[in-house]
């Protein structure tokens, strides 16, 4: 008897794109897709202390935040001696992650000539805009507010093998970007896909809360 054809599992994943042109710059796949992933929201309401008539009106899109924890292990690629790897271990995967959050050292220094010169107003350097992306329902702009990294396995030369990544997102959404800019268009686009999906839901029946009437 042949065996049944396994599904193709889609991975997880990051998008990094130029914020100006929306040109992608970086798509980084997760090597092993997590088994939790954490959502918060946070309805935006009027501040405490509104009219009764206010009560239930809401002042925009929730606060809404990921937490996830990222795997990484050389193992396999060990296995077939893969150069890379056995070089500089994990500390590719580990350091694309963590470029996120770094600017470009060039700009530090171009900041620096500029301070040196005497500019007194230099204009923050700009990150990418970063996609987390988990299924195709769920392209969604984020800003990393929280990553750590604990390393947990070594080789002979101290390179790390075996990694876990905590990463923590905040959702942007058109009050963050505004619907002009690509970000906001693809947080439109995820809000939208929420109100589609909400759409397939079939409801119950009053009895079924053990009600006739409210």
């Amino acid at each position: 008897m042949s065996s049944p054809i396994s599904p193709k599992i889609l991975k997880g994943g990051i998008v990094l794109l130029d914020p100006n042109t929306s040109a992608v710059l970086k798509i980084i796949p997760l090597q092993y897709n997590p088994e939790t992933v954490t959502r918060t929201l946070q309805a935006q309401r009027l501040a405490e202390g509104a009219s009764q008539a206010d009560a239930l009106r809401l002042t925009g899109p929730p606060a809404e935040s990921y937490k996830m924890d990222v795997e990484f292990d050389a193992t396999d690629l060990l296995e077939v001696s893969d150069k890379q790897t056995l070089e500089v271990g994990i500390q590719p995967a580990l350091t694309i992650l963590e470029k996120i959050v770094y600017p470009e050292s060039s700009r530090l220094t171009s900041n620096n000539a500029l301070a040196s010169a005497g500019i007194l107003e230099i204009v923050p350097m700009e990150s990418p805009l970063v996609l987390f992306i988990w299924s195709k329902h769920r392209v969604v702009p984020v800003q990393l507010t929280d990553f750590s990294i604990t390393e947990e396995a070594f080789d002979a030369n101290l390179n790390p093998i075996r990694a876990k990544i905590s990463l923590s997102m905040k959702v942007l959404t058109v009050r963050d970007l505004g619907f002009d800019h690509k970000g906001g268009s693809l947080y439109m686009a995820y809000h939208r896909q929420k109100e589609q999906l909400a759409n397939k839901f079939k409801p119950g029946s009053l009895g079924t809360l053990g009600q006739n009437s409210i």
